[in-house]
């Protein structure tokens, strides 16, 4: 059942009724520690990596796919080291959200949604982690339509358009938009998860 909305901001009315969109992400922020998100400061620190090196190695990709997905991060030791080092330096070179997600998913270990960990660990002004949970608190938001539990690079691009305004629109950065969005689904979403 979807949650009635507050037209105006479009903050969801079982939050608070007279919530605005800078106190949903405020108060959904601190949930985040209670979830079993990524973990900001481990992003952060391959985030200082990535910018230093310009490029990531196939041991660092696998850190951070397993801090995205414990279960599927062995799948990223297929790549040739060479490769992994390649893909991440052309991230950098290119501009559109689009080729940056498409590149990285050609990694093995990598969709979407692990993709989306290695942008927002580069760039977590203008990126943020991307998953099912994110998804369903846009939709709830009212800023994307219909359910999905798989994602691509379209997808991702879907879903950073609407982080980046609630970012603009609230003084976040779009990183700390995508850890309320997760924390707001993981504490109002009813049965599991797909």
């Amino acid at each position: 059942m979807k949650p009635d909305t507050d037209a105006e901001t479009a903050v969801p009315a079982d939050v608070d009724a007279e919530a605005d969109l800078e106190s949903f992400i405020a108060t959904n922020l601190e949930r985040y520690a209670d979830t079993q998100g990524v973990l900001p400061e481990r992003l952060a620190e391959f985030g200082a990596t990535y910018r230093e090196q310009g490029y990531l190695t196939r041991e660092q990709l696998y850190d951070i796919a397993y801090e995205s997905s414990t279960r599927s991060a062995y799948h990223v030791e297929r790549n040739p080291p060479e490769r992994c080092r390649t893909v991440t330096a052309n991230v950098l070179a290119v501009d559109d959200d689009f080729s940056k997600i498409q590149l990285l998913t050609g990694l093995s270990g990598f969709k979407a949604p692990t993709a989306s960990c290695v942008l927002t660990a580069f760039d977590p002004d203008r990126h943020a982690v991307v998953d099912t949970r994110v998804w369903a608190s846009l939709e709830r938001l009212d800023r994307l339509e219909g359910r999905k539990e798989s994602f691509d690079a379209a997808d991702y691009v879907a879903m950073i358009e609407p982080i980046r305004e609630i970012a603009a629109e609230t003084g976040y950065t779009a990183a700390e938009v995508g850890y309320a969005l997760f924390a707001y689904d993981a504490d109002v979403r009813e049965g599991t998860l797909h």
